[in-house]
């Protein structure tokens, strides 16, 4: 019989006689038995089915089979749904601006899938919808659904493709699947997920899906083939739910997150209209100048962005990405110079201000996601040393000891912002912090004439603040 896999790879050490074995023997139960086999195999003897579905996915994992041809004769194909499917996945991602690579081989060759997973989706498709057959398929389905999520693409596609053509009514759920594939192995296009979710959030984007801006441009309002027109694009947050936990590298998620949030500020400042049109607008007579946008409005659209930004994080990653936000991440953003890759070389004081004031939101929302803003938390435990060491870096910036790369203004801005915040709605944290710290960074806010946020600082510092607080009364003479 001639099957369309290879035996192993070009190392004859790659592969054990063990693994010799089992593809002799689904070879050859294949081949005298038909389709069915591996069914009746599992059937005469069910508690092995479970062995056969661990040794599968092990092997998958191990990546050392070459792929099978489904080529309709050794292999069943997936070619008469494969374009459809297509379709649809395109339709699914039209609201984020992520492309679907292409499910076509070139040419006249036949889609592929590893042995191992191609001899399992080949096992699942032969049962009968049936209650009897309802256990084995519980069992296979999720392990199934696994390993096509983190095999290369387009291994989802293709056997959604074929259980498509087996069930139809599951369409919309394994394309909707299918489509989540697409973000497991590119950073890129999860980088273009985020920015769609803070895009349709705001409002900033033309595309019927988020032109109104929201929640409800965010998470949408359903999906599937029944509604009107068929399948409709699905909103960016709903994907990111669903995606989110296959990011390998978490840590490169909050950074992303802060250069989006800080992309939509400006994108609120201008109004949402692109360099082009702003330098076209400012050239009319009558036109809209840069910049030119209310500031309460543009504060109160820097707050939902701040409040996204947060929300993700704390959903990316938890307690611990929090923490590594406060310590790490935003202390390096000051330190670093982003504002030539934010702002393509332009400078204006009101972009630099708002993004300031987002990231002081973006910092205290976090804190609250993760620790609250009192102690019935068990999480809050861990809470002073991220404050404390925050404080700290703000103190010794403050002191001239730390060398900034951020704008001035964006550093003002989020210093103010961030105490104020602290002391209207987490004065609990403040009270965890030494007071030696607080002393040094209520120095600094003196140093800008900020001698009444000085005073809140201390005064909302507990008792061991007190003589702080009251010194600074007598220096200032309030």
């Amino acid at each position: 019989m001639a099957v369309g896999v290879a035996h192993g790879s070009s190392s004859g050490s790659d592969e054990s006689p063990k693994n010799e074995q089992l593809k002799e023997l689904v070879l050859k139960v294949r081949e005298f038995y038909g389709e069915d086999s591996l069914k009746d195999l599992a059937d005469f003897l069910p508690a092995c089915l479970a062995t056969i579905v661990s040794y599968f996915s092990a092997e998958v994992t191990r990546g050392i089979w070459k792929p099978a041809f489904m080529n309709g004769t050794d292999w069943p194909s997936p070619a008469a749904n494969l374009a459809i499917v297509e379709q649809q996945l395109k339709k699914i991602l039209a609201g984020t601006g992520v492309d679907v690579p292409s499910l076509s081989t070139g040419g006249s060759a036949p889609a592929t899938l590893p042995f191992p997973l191609a001899a399992l989706v080949s096992l699942t498709i032969t049962y009968k919808l049936d209650r009897t057959s309802e256990r084995f398929l519980f069992l296979i389905g999720p392990a199934l659904v696994t390993l096509a999520a983190g095999c290369p693409w387009p291994c989802f596609p293709i056997i959604a493709s074929l259980w498509a053509q087996k069930v139809k009514r599951w369409g919309d759920f394994l394309i909707f699947s299918s489509s989540q594939s697409v973000f497991h192995h590119n950073s890129d296009v999860v980088d273009q997920l985020l920015r769609s979710c803070f895009t349709s959030t705001l409002g900033l984007n033309s595309s019927s899906i988020s032109s109104n801006g929201g929640i409800g441009a965010l998470l949408g309002h359903g999906f599937g083939s029944h509604f009107s027109g068929g399948i409709s694009p699905i909103a960016p947050g709903i994907l990111y739910l669903r995606v989110h936990r296959s990011v390998r590298n978490v840590m490169f998620m909050t950074e992303e997150i802060v250069v989006v949030l800080m992309r939509s500020v400006k994108d609120i400042a201008s109004c949402g209209l692109s360099p082009e049109k702003i330098d076209k607008l400012r050239k009319t007579k009558y036109g809209m100048r840069y910049g030119q946008v209310s500031l309460a409005a543009a504060m109160k659209r820097v707050k939902i962005a701040a409040t996204l930004g947060a929300s993700l994080v704390w959903i990316t990653g938890g307690l611990s990405l929090v923490q590594a936000l406060i310590k790490e991440t935003l202390p390096s953003w000051f330190i670093s110079d982003h504002r030539s890759e934010l702002e393509g070389g332009e400078s204006s004081g009101m972009v630099a201000m708002l993004r300031g004031y987002a990231l002081a939101y973006f910092a205290v929302l976090s804190g609250t996601f993760a620790w609250g803003v009192d102690s019935s938390s068990p999480a809050s435990m861990r809470r002073r040393n991220v404050i404390e060491a925050h404080l700290e870096f703000l103190a010794s910036a403050l002191d001239g000891k730390i060398s900034l790369g951020s704008d001035c203004a964006t550093w003002r801005a989020y210093v103010s912002g961030f105490v104020s915040l602290m002391v209207g709605c987490t004065p609990m944290w403040l009270k965890e912090v030494d007071v030696g710290v607080l002393k040094r960074v209520s120095k600094g806010l003196r140093q800008w004439k900020e001698e009444e946020l000085a005073l809140a600082l201390l005064g909302t510092s507990g008792v061991s603040a007190m003589g702080a607080a009251a010194e600074l009364i007598i220096e200032s003479e309030f």
